[in-house]
């Protein structure tokens, strides 16, 4: 395993569910805890025995600091976390989805600490100083132009850095409108190395319009082929991984992903299963990829040990992928369900 030094930079929300699959309108009560993308990547690698950091900004109070206290519990290094005297804590409510009915987000995360924080000032050579992998995502430059600019001002000072940057896509239609954000990720693209998702990415073909446009849900091996080729002459990523969902019910998906890397593409086993709490799936995926590519597994064992992960997160409660033991997403990648006695 390389000595690497991972850092997430990203939003902390406070998580509001009803118990019992419950739905707002009827419940008296709500599970309280914490997520967000790139806090869910950094949790899982540091589970996974990572050293891994997070730097976020909550606000200088007793939810802030709870939020921070539940990251650290998961042996996150928090010490980059700015406390804030303005700004309130980002929040979402969520309904967890069952059988017929699915699952269904609703954010309140305006005018929080993390969105309105004045980044002009901060030092992000500082920050970034001694860790080798920067994690972001879409999510973050969706929230404020501040933070639009905060990504751009990380991703360039990792590059500047030499370290490898990783993206997750993550395209939230509740927080901006498809074009605005492959308007705005686009730009990106230059200083990242491993990409998680395809869209929102501008990739005009010689007729001017996008090739991923019109792309099928559950593209051919050859198709998906085709539009990593794409993706990485155009921005020489090392690693592209994407995850395709087949979706039975509210409780029982199926999951593949296709993985870019070295110049050849992968395919993973398909896994079939029953859900209890989807939420942070795709960033298990991605917490995924990044260890087994740490670890320096062969490609097809790391995207067959990525879509295991996010196969295993779907049966944990919560944002967190806390599984503390590789040999368990290892069994299950090989599919391998016997008892462990």
């Amino acid at each position: 395993m390389s000595q690497e030094r991972f850092i997430a930079l990203g939003e902390l929300l406070l998580r509001l569910a009803p118990p019992n699959y419950e739905k707002i309108r009827m419940t008296n009560s709500f599970i309280v805890s914490y997520g967000g993308a790139e806090a869910n990547v950094a949790v899982a690698l540091a589970n996974l025995g990572i050293d891994s950091s997070y730097f976020t900004v909550v606000p200088e109070s007793s939810i802030g600091k709870a939020a921070i206290r539940y990251i650290r519990a998961n042996d996150v290094h928090c010490s980059p976390c700015i406390y804030s005297d303005k700004g309130r804590m980002g929040m979402y409510y969520l309904e967890e989805g069952f059988g017929a009915r699915a699952s269904k987000v609703t954010y309140d995360r305006e005018n929080s600490a993390f969105a309105t924080y004045d980044y002009s000032t901060l030092d992000m050579e500082k920050k970034l100083s001694g860790y080798t992998w920067l994690h972001t995502s879409g999510i973050t430059p969706a929230l404020s132009k501040g933070c639009r600019d905060l990504t751009l001002n990380a991703l360039k000072t990792a590059k500047k850095l030499g370290m490898t940057v990783s993206f997750d896509c993550n395209f939230r239609s509740a927080l901006w409108s498809f074009q605005e954000a492959r308007d705005c990720l686009t730009q990106y693209m230059p200083y990242i190395d491993v990409l998680i998702g395809i869209e929102p990415i501008n990739l005009p073909g010689p007729d001017g319009k996008d090739l991923k446009d019109g792309m099928n849900m559950a593209p051919t091996f050859d198709e998906q082929d085709a539009i990593f080729r794409a993706l990485h002459e155009k921005w020489h990523f090392k690693a592209i991984g994407r995850t395709v969902r087949f979706v039975h019910s509210g409780s029982e998906n199926s999951l593949k992903a296709f993985l870019w890397y070295d110049g050849k593409t992968y395919e993973s086993k398909t896994f079939r299963f029953t859900i209890l709490d989807r939420v942070g799936g795709g960033d298990a995926f991605a917490s995924g990829l990044f260890y087994a590519m740490m670890a320096g597994m062969p490609p097809q064992d790391i995207v067959n040990f990525a879509v295991a992960s996010s196969v295993m997160k779907h049966t944990i409660h919560g944002d967190f992928n806390i599984t503390d033991d590789v040999d368990s997403i290892i069994k299950l990648m090989n599919q391998d369900f016997e008892i462990r006695r």
